[in-house]
């Protein structure tokens, strides 16, 4: 079992995150109910409008997932609502590559960024992202001191799996 750890991120690894984003976006996409994102004409996808206010705004905190040492993903963590309530932190993006799924890379990732900070959490998954539902609500489970809130919600703000759990 790979040894998992989170490297806090700062702007001059900027790059990494933006470039790992290119696999999320891509992978993402197979969850959206029509085409949201274009590839520009250099073959890219647009850049994650939001990046760089994680190295501008105290309340955003982003991270490199690392297996082994090897680079593996992304976590980025803010105190964005889905729901409209209040929250202390949010798993606003997470990312493992292909190559390291299923081996509980990504648990162990998700439950290390989530453990250190206690506090009212909050998790929304895509209603599309079916196959992630499952995941977050095992992470959820694990990570809480409580009961795991479970909303299904649709509106504006969010169309999906929306998960409130307190962290001591």
């Amino acid at each position: 079992m790979a040894e998992v750890t989170l490297e806090p991120v700062g702007p001059e690894r900027r790059e990494a995150v933006a470039n790992l984003f290119q696999l999320y976006v891509h992978d993402f996409s197979d969850f959206w109910s029509e085409r949201q994102v274009e590839l520009g004409e250099d073959g890219r996808f647009p850049p994650y409008p939001f990046l760089d206010t994680y190295w501008e705004d105290p309340e955003r905190a982003p991270f490199l997932i690392r297996a082994d040492g090897q680079l593996a993903g992304f976590v980025l963590l803010n105190t964005h609502s889905h729901s409209g309530k209040p929250c202390d932190w949010n798993v606003a993006e997470f990312f493992v590559a292909r190559h390291y799924r299923r081996e509980g890379v990504g648990r162990r990732a998700a439950l290390a960024a989530i453990s250190g900070r206690p506090g009212l959490w909050e998790i929304a998954v895509a209603r599309r992202n079916a196959p992630a539902q499952p995941f977050w609500r095992g992470v959820a489970q694990a990570a809480a001191s409580g009961p795991v809130e479970a909303l299904d919600q649709a509106d504006g703000n969010w169309n999906g799996l929306i998960l409130r759990f307190r962290v001591a």
